[in-house]
Parts: structure tokens; C-alpha cells; sequence
């Protein structure tokens, strides 16, 4: 829709009139606050900042914080944003009731996206600007209206997910009202039943215009269908006059299809944040996992009851002190109101898996469109036909002429040789290849570590629908994962490995590919890079590739040992490198 990429260009251009400059009072966020699961992770976050700062690739006059879970129990989204409460409280002490914050939760370890993994999924790299935009300056240029229209309190949102809008040339986002504000956006019932859904108190009047300000008369998280209609959230088309009704980017909604709002963003104003900090530091450390969106929201409005209490069905492990905390938010919120501001031109997209990276990176579709996502970006590559696919996608990479990417693939901080030829539909991340022919759905993601103080590497390798938070409790059932679509326990086969309990790092319970120990630890990329591929070479064609005279590590030790200064020191030599031949290739034009 014209409207709507042509208001996204507009704040990307704001945006960048703002990188590496002071912003004025009131004109950008205050605080920039992202979430860490751990203090590790926390480093690794502050390191890419300080660059970034450093670089001028951020807004200047901003406080950036990153500020990592508690060790322990995982404590989830909600979790995270008490905490994240808690160390403003310590950090600005009564000042902080003027900020205005903008917090990012991006903590865990994007299993579903691993190459997102090491630096974090608020640090994914988007083919657009120069240098690339990442997913933080993404949310920052989305967001770029909002500080202005704002009364202070906390806007939290997660790192994996894009909200685009367009709204009339005299309207605003406003962030002014008592208790909860959340965005809505029209979805279809079957995307309702991924996310929250707002049962909006009736209108007073039938504006149905882009921006409307309701109130909501309660929260629903990840109903059934059957729930939708039952609470009265579905709305039939017929007042709009659009073609298509936007909404989450699983779907366009056709004019006769019925459809719910769907949430993604929340804003909490400082009174209400103030009393879920004094509400966190009353009852002490968290031993179980809280959702900022299923258990605060669905708290809220005058239609709330407390029987979702007892759903766990969404908790990834149930705790026992999780009911009784969740009884303690639900009086605590409520009676507290949640205003909703309804988006009617609106797209809500998800880039947390390998198969919505792709979608949206390399095929023709909407949010590629909306955000002139580009083929190529910021990097040196032969413009030559067998290259320059339309679905092929190049972020911040050197290859060499001879390369072939295939369509619909995703390359980024990558240096590719001229005999190398990769398959269609692979994502490559962090790898310098100089011969192969990689097949395709093939993921490849080489990390620098330190091991007992020395600069080490590994390459991680599966297939793009591998899934690696599958896990089995015995090695009995080992038999039931699998690598590139191959069972497991034949792959062990071809690599001449055993399935014992040595085999899998971490708690050994569950047992997943995650946690399995089959990459190879080298001393230079190349070799990395190399002997990774050996191993999926060998599974493809089933011949023998013995791994035994390797040390191996799993996904899970790769991180734990992660150099995050190393892996950034080889994107600045990258970055240098393009930099020069960019200089050079537009003094030979001029």
C-alpha cells in the first residue's frame, strides 16, 4: 500500500538525518534500554553499542543500557521488564519519573534463527542503509514519532518483530493516557490465535479510519477461535473502503473475511511502571517464567477475570511459584485501564525463524517492498547475470567474481571465493568459503571463540528446517532428531561418533541438536569453515567423515565461548575493505 511505504521511507529518512548526531530535548527517546539473558550476553550487547557509538550509527545525547537477567530461573519477557524497572529505579533514582524509555527485550538465544545467536537478534543485520541498518535502528526509525506525542513511562517491545503504520497527515500516535496504551493491528482469526487479542469496548461513533483510540475491554492471549467469538473480538469488513485489510504478515484479510486486532507494542505510563517495580522488589526474586504480555495485559480492563490464570499451556516450563505470582499480578493491575490505539493501516511482521528471515530478505514481499529492502547491500559483488539475482540477498559481504548465490538465499559479513556456488534458499552468516558448492537449504554460521585464552573457530551446519529446539529426554530416543532431514543416529553413523552422554553438553536432559557436540574446533576460519562442510558433504552424499580426531563442541558451548570482539574486529575489516571500494569504484565514475 502506497500510504504505508511512503510513511516508513519518511521516518528512515529522519532517522538517518539523526545517526551520529545530538538530538534535542524531547525529540528522541531519553533511555534506550535492551534486555540480556545473562550477563555474558549482556557484554556482548554493550560491545556492539559502544561501536555502533562509536561509528555514529546511533542517535548521540541518548543513555543506551543493556541490562541482563538475574542468574537462574528463566524469567521470562515480564520478568525482564521488572528487572529492567528495577535498574532504572537504581540508575536514575526520582529522575526517572520525567524519562521517556524506550525498552527492547531481546534476550535468549534465537534457536530458531541462529544466526542471531552470537550477537544477539536486536543486532540483525537488514540489507538497507549505509552501513547496513540493524534491527535496533530499525525499531528506533519506526518508532521516531513517538518520544514528541509522549508523556514519560516505559514502550516495550521485543527485538524480533517490525510494526509498520500510516496515519492521516494531521494525526498522531499518542502515548498519554493513564495505565496501559498497547498498538492493535487487523489480523486474520487464525494469526489471532498466535498473539493477543484485543475485545475493544464498543464505539461511540463508526470512524474507521487509519488511527482510532479505543478502549479495551479486555485481553485475550493466543485465544481459540472458539474464545474470539465467544468474548465478542471479531469483527466482520464492511465499513472499509481499502481493498486489503493489512495485518500480521502472515496473511492480507480480503474485504468479506472477518478479522481481531492483534497486539504488538505496549507503553506503560511511570505511575503504573513505579507500582509494578514496588510490587517486584515486595516479593522478591522471580523463580518462574512471566509474560509481559500474557500476564499483565490479560489483568487489564473491566472485562478481565482471573481464569487465565491457570492456562499454562504457554509457559515453556512451569514453575511452582508461577499461579500464585500470576494471582498477585491480577490484583495488583487490576481495574487498571488499557487504552488500545487501532492501526487500520498497519503491517505487524515477525522475523524470529529461519523461514520468515527468508520470506522476507529475498522473496517479493510486502515488508521488502514497504521497507526498500534492497538486493544488494554495502557490499563488493561481480555484477554479472549468474549474481545478480533479484531473490538472491548480499548484506555487508566481499565475493569474488566467479561466486554464484542462488535464488532466494541470504549472505551477510561473508567473504565468498570465485569457486563457490551456493544452492538456493541458504543463509550463510559470518563465513569466508573459497571453494564449494554448498546445496541447497543449507544454513552456515562460523563463530570466533576463546578457548583457555586462544582465538579459536567453529562453523555450525544444518538444513534451514532443522529444528533445533527438538529435544528427546533419553539417548534411546535419539533416533527421532535429525540433521539436514537425515535421522540423527545415521548421521553419527557417517561421522564415526557415538550417541552417549558425552555427546551433549549442558544439564544432558533434554537432548537436542542445540546441545550436541558435532563441530569441529579449528584454528583458522578457512579450516572452520572447511571441515564443517566436509561433515555435511558427507551426510548428503553418505560417505564417511570422521570427526573423532576433532574436539567438538555443540551450539550451545560455541556460544558460551564466544569472542564478540573478534567477530566484530573481521565485520570492520569487511567494513574498511567495502568502504575503499565503494571510494574507489565512484572516483573511476566521476
Amino acid at each position: 500500500m502506497a500510504s504505508l511505504r511512503e510513511a516508513t521511507l519518511r521516518k528512515l529518512r529522519r532517522f538517518s538525518e539523526l545517526r551520529g548526531k545530538p538530538v534535542a530535548a524531547g525529540e528522541f527517546w531519553d533511555v534506550v534500554a535492551i534486555t540480556a539473558a545473562d550477563e555474558k550476553q549482556e557484554r556482548a550487547y554493550q560491545q556492539q553499542l559502544s561501536e555502533k557509538l562509536k561509528r555514529k550509527e546511533l542517535p548521540l545525547g541518548v543513555q543506551y543500557h543493556v541490562f541482563a537477567d538475574p542468574a537462574g530461573t528463566k524469567i521470562g519477557n515480564g520478568g525482564s521488564t521488572l528487572c529492567s524497572l528495577q535498574c532504572l529505579e537504581r540508575l536514575y533514582g526520582d529522575k526517572w519519573n520525567s524519562l521517556m524509555v524506550l525498552l527492547i527485550h531481546s534476550g535468549g538465544y534465537s534457536q530458531r534463527l541462529p544466526n542471531a545467536s552470537a550477537l544477539g537478534k536486536v543486532f540483525t543485520a537488514f540489507p538497507l542503509g549505509e552501513p547496513v541498518y540493524q534491527m535496533l535502528e530499525l525499531k528506533l526509525a519506526m518508532y521516531m514519532d513517538f518520544p514528541s506525542h509522549m508523556r514519560p513511562g516505559v514502550l516495550v517491545t521485543c527485538a524480533d518483530d517490525i510494526e509498520l503504520y500510516s496515519v492521516g497527515d494531521s494525526e498522531y500516535i499518542a502515548f498519554d493516557q493513564p495505565g496501559f496504551t498497547a498498538l492493535a493491528h487487523p489480523s486474520s482469526l487464525a494469526v489471532g490465535t498466535t498473539h493477543g487479542v484485543f475485545v475493544l469496548e464498543s464505539a461511540s461513533s463508526l470512524q474507521h479510519g487509519d488511527l482510532e483510540y479505543r478502549q479495551c475491554h479486555r485481553f485475550l492471549h493466543k485465544p481459540s477461535v472458539e474464545n474470539m467469538y465467544r468474548f465478542n473480538a471479531v469483527h466482520r469488513q464492511g465499513s472499509f473502503t481499502q481493498q486489503d485489510l493489512p495485518g500480521d504478515d502472515h496473511a492480507c484479510l480480503p474485504l468479506h473475511m472477518e478479522y481481531v486486532y492483534t497486539d504488538s507494542l505496549f507503553y506503560m505510563d511511570h505511575k503504573t511502571s513505579k507500582m509494578l517495580l514496588e510490587f517486584y522488589e515486595n516479593v522478591g526474586p522471580l523463580n518462574c517464567e512471566i509474560d509481559a504480555y500474557g500476564d499483565f495485559l490479560q489483568a487489564l480492563g473491566p472485562g478481565a477475570t482471573a481464569e487465565y490464570i491457570r492456562n499454562t499451556s504457554h509457559v515453556t516450563k512451569e514453575e511452582s511459584q508461577l499461579l500464585d505470582i500470576r494471582q498477585k499480578i491480577f490484583h495488583l493491575l487490576k481495574g487498571t485501564p488499557l487504552s488500545v490505539v487501532v492501526l487500520n493501516n498497519s503491517r505487524f511482521y515477525h522475523i524470529g525463524t529461519t523461514e520468515e528471515y527468508l520470506l522476507h530478505f529475498t522473496s517479493h514481499s510486502t515488508l521488502k517492498s514497504e521497507l526498500g529492502l534492497q538486493c544488494r547491500a554495502f557490499s563488493v559483488l561481480p555484477d554479472v547475470p549468474r549474481c545478480s539475482s533479484e531473490t538472491a540477498c548480499v548484506i555487508h559481504s566481499i565475493l569474488d567474481s566467479g561466486c554464484c548465490v542462488g535464488p532466494g538465499s541470504v549472505v551477510e559479513y561473508c567473504r565468498l571465493g570465485p569457486e563457490v556456488s551456493i544452492g538456493e534458499n541458504c543463509i550463510i552468516s559470518g563465513s569466508v568459503i573459497a571453494k564449494t558448492a554448498l546445496p541447497a537449504y543449507s544454513f552456515v554460521c562460523s563463530l570466533s571463540m576463546k578457548i583457555n585464552g586462544h582465538l579459536k573457530y567453529s562453523t555450525m551446519v544444518f538444513g534451514i528446517q532443522d529444528n533445533l529446539k527438538h529435544s528427546v529426554k533419553t539417548l534411546a530416543d535419539v533416533k527421532a532428531l535429525q540433521f539436514f532431514g537425515i535421522c540423527f543416529l545415521s548421521c553419527l553413523d557417517i561421522w564415526n561418533l557415538e550417541a552417549t552422554e558425552e555427546l551433549f553438553s549442558g544439564s544432558k536432559v533434554p537432548l537436542s541438536l542445540w546441545t550436541a557436540r558435532i563441530f569441529p574446533i579449528c584454528s583458522s576460519l578457512n579450516e572452520s569453515v572447511t571441515a564443517s562442510l566436509g561433515m555435511l558433504g558427507a551426510v548428503r552424499s553418505r560417505s564417511p567423515f570422521s570427526l573423532s580426531h576433532f574436539k567438538l563442541l555443540s551450539i550451545q558451548e560455541m556460544l558460551a565461548y564466544k569472542d564478540v570482539q573478534d567477530m566484530l574486529a573481521y565485520r570492520e575489516r569487511m567494513f574498511l575493505e567495502i568502504s575503499s571500494n565503494k571510494k574507489q569504484s565512484d572516483l573511476e565514475k566521476s
